[in-house]
């Protein structure tokens, strides 16, 4: 698994119950809203940084998913899809990846077909058993729970990145002065 992990530079994710925890609420004015977890987003933010390709493919389309997604800058976005392995191939294609060099991240079992043929296939701690069975990897956290931060560290810490990616982002580059000791 872990030679798999290491050919990694796209991930792309389900939305419903990956991103989000696959609840809906329908507002009385029949909107509806989605919930999605920051330290998701998070994880996105770092593996954008690292360079990844990132993508989103999901049966349902929704503005909260368009907005959330231009948010954290995901290059791919496919919505209302249903057919997950014909986007999936376009991602490839204008990437100039193979499928290999593919994570995908799933919880039902619309997104079976899209986890037998990449190289890092995962499911959510809550996904469907056949997902579970088409996995390489299940997470810990639940979808919308943390999920989507856990594949991207184990994929940057698998790929030797997250120790650097963590220093250049976080690490202060000089100290603020109100942080520096006052000598009198």
């Amino acid at each position: 698994m872990l030679e798999k992990i290491k050919q990694i530079k796209l991930v792309v994710f389900d939305s419903d119950g990956v991103l989000t925890d696959g609840r809906v609420v329908v507002n009385s004015d029949g909107t509806q809203s989605r919930f999605f977890h920051i330290h998701d987003g998070g994880g996105i933010y770092l593996l954008k940084h690292c360079q990844f390709h990132l993508g989103i493919i999901s049966g349902k389309c929704t503005d909260a998913l368009s907005l959330r997604a231009a948010e954290l800058g995901v290059e791919f976005v496919y919505q209302g899809v249903l057919e997950k392995v014909e986007a999936m191939e376009e991602i490839l294609q204008k990437t100039n990846l193979t499928w290999q060099e593919a994570c995908y991240v799933g919880d039902d079992l619309i997104d079976i077909p899209v986890l037998t043929q990449v190289g890092f296939p995962v499911a959510v701690a809550n996904a469907r058993e056949e997902v579970k069975q088409a996995s390489a990897y299940i997470t810990k956290c639940p979808g919308g729970q943390g999920a989507v931060r856990e594949v991207a560290e184990l994929i940057l810490k698998t790929q030797g990145k997250y120790e650097a990616i963590l220093r250049k982002l976080y690490q202060p580059k000089h100290k603020s002065p109100s942080l520096q000791k006052k000598t009198t």
